[in-house]
C-alpha cells in the first residue's frame, strides 16, 4: 500500500494518496465522451464546439496524471498536471456554451432580442473566459510550490470568482433574451425548424453544472490549504468530475450543429419581430 510522500523539501502536495479507482473510472469516461465530442466535430465540421472536446482532453489527462500520482506522491510533476489541467478544463467548456447562446440569437434571427449586442455577445464572455484560464492556471501552477502555496490559492480563488461572475452574466442574459422571445416571435422561427429551445434549455443545464463546480473551488480554496474539500478526495469526484462528466454528456447527446444562421433567400434586412398573439 503506498504511502503519502512529502517533496524532497520535506513539504506534502497532497493530503492524501490518490484513488487509482477512481481515477481509473473518470479516465476511461472523459477519454469515451471526448472521443464522442471529436467524432461529432469531424462529422458536423461544426468548429465553434472545439474547446469543449479539447476540454475533454484536458479532463483526460489530468485524471491519468492523477493516476500516475498513487505511487508518486513525493513527485511534483504529477501534481502540477492532474491540479492545472483539471482546474482549467472548465473554461474551456465554458468558451463553446458561450459561442452557443450567439449561435442560438442568430439561428432565429433574434439580435435585437438580445440584452447585450450580438457582436459582443461571444466576445465578452470568451474575453473574460480567457482571463480566467491563464489566472487559474498561473494560480495552481504556484501552488505547488510550497512557499507560494498560500499565494496560489488567492490567485486561483480570484479566477474562480471571475468565472462565477461572467457565468451569472451569462446566464442571466440568456434568461431575459428568453423571455424576450416568449413574448415575441421572429419571422426566423416561424419559417424555420431549428429546435432554438433545446439547446437554450440543454446550455442552461450544462452552464449550471459549471457553475456547481465553480461555487465548489470557490468554497475549496476559500477554507484554505488545510480545510475539509482539500484535505479529502471524495468532494472533488462528486462535485468537480461527475458535473463535467454530465455537461459533456449533455452536450453531446444535444450537438448544436443544428444552430446555422438563418438567412432568408435574399434578405439581408435587420430582425422583423412579431407580437405573439396569447
Amino acid at each position: 500500500m503506498p504511502q503519502l510522500e512529502p517533496l524532497k523539501s520535506g513539504y506534502y502536495v497532497w493530503h492524501y494518496v490518490p484513488s487509482i479507482g477512481a481515477s481509473v473510472v473518470f479516465i476511461l469516461l472523459f477519454l469515451a465522451v471526448t472521443a464522442v465530442h471529436f467524432w461529432k466535430i469531424f462529422r458536423t465540421k461544426v468548429r465553434f464546439t472545439l474547446p469543449f472536446a479539447i476540454g475533454g482532453l484536458f479532463e483526460f489527462i489530468g485524471y491519468a496524471a492523477r493516476a500516475s500520482a498513487y505511487e508518486k506522491t513525493g513527485r511534483l510533476m504529477p501534481y502540477i498536471i492532474q491540479s492545472v489541467f483539471i482546474l482549467i478544463a472548465p473554461t474551456l467548456f465554458a468558451a463553446a456554451v458561450y459561442m452557443v447562446l450567439a449561435r442560438i440569437i442568430r439561428s432565429v434571427r433574434a439580435e435585437s432580442l438580445s440584452p447585450i449586442p450580438i457582436r459582443f455577445v461571444t466576445k465578452a464572455f470568451v474575453t473574460c473566459d480567457v482571463l480566467t484560464f491563464f489566472i487559474q492556471g498561473g494560480g495552481a501552477g504556484l501552488m505547488s510550490q510550497g512557499s507560494m502555496t498560500n499565494t496560489g490559492q488567492y490567485i486561483v480563488l480570484a479566477g474562480l470568482i471571475l468565472q462565477i461572475a461572467t457565468f451569472v452574466l451569462f446566464l442571466t442574459t440568456a434568461t431575459v433574451f428568453k423571455l424576450r422571445m416568449d413574448r415575441q416571435t421572429t419571422i426566423a422561427t416561424m419559417h424555420s425548424d431549428v429546435p432554438w429551445k433545446k439547446h437554450l434549455y440543454s446550455m442552461y443545464a450544462i452552464s449550471s453544472m459549471i457553475l456547481l463546480r465553480s461555487i465548489f473551488r470557490v468554497i475549496e480554496y476559500g477554507l484554505g490549504n488545510d480545510g475539509y474539500l482539500l484535505s479529502n478526495e471524495w468532494p472533488t469526484y462528486i462535485l468537480d468530475a461527475l458535473p463535467m462528466f454530465l455537461a459533456m454528456v449533455c452536450f453531446a447527446v444535444w450537438y448544436p450543429s443544428e444552430l446555422e444562421p438563418y438567412l432568408p433567400k435574399g434578405n439581408t434586412l435587420p430582425i422583423e419581430t412579431i407580437e405573439q398573439k396569447v
